[in-house]
């Protein structure tokens, strides 16, 4: 394990999770990437995107299979403008590489929005921190352990 997944390990077990960090046996760079190398549908894969909303970092957990729509993310949280974040802003805000960004273990607290079309699925599957790591988690458990905020913006 390097650090990164040694962080999100950390997490899942500090909020009491079972899940545990497994490795891929190539990386899963893309959300199809990763469903492809675990063998699941496309959209069981949590995307954990940086957004810059009015100019504050906000995590975007998102179904693999969908993309967001910045102007419904506007329109839902009422404020302009929904950006992506920068590689390097992803890194200040959550410690992690884009392809790895997971989404727990950030070094502080980000506001977390979590697309309802992932409400389809019971379990899904999220990056741990690395492009070949990854964690099957409870969608319920994710939402909990985020504190993350149901919305629809994809």
């Amino acid at each position: 394990m390097s650090a990164s997944t040694d962080r999100v390990q950390a997490a899942l077990l500090a909020a009491g999770c079972r899940s545990e960090v497994v490795f891929l046996e190539r990386p899963g760079r893309t959300a199809l990437e990763a469903a492809s190398a675990i063998g699941i549908e496309l959209g069981q894969i949590v995307k954990s995107l940086v957004f810059n909303l009015s100019g504050e970092a906000v995590l975007l957990l998102v179904a693999g299979d969908r993309r967001v729509d910045t102007g419904r993310l506007e329109e839902v949280t009422g404020r302009r403008p929904a950006a992506m974040a920068t590689p390097e802003q992803v890194k200040a805000a959550t410690g992690f590489a884009i392809g790895g960004v997971a989404p727990i273990g950030h070094p502080k607290t980000l506001e977390t929005l979590v697309d309802e079309s992932l409400c389809r699925f019971e379990v899904v599957w999220a990056a741990a921190g690395a492009p070949e790591a990854v964690f099957e988690i409870p969608l319920g458990s994710l939402i909990e352990m985020t504190g993350g905020t149901l919305a629809s913006f994809t």
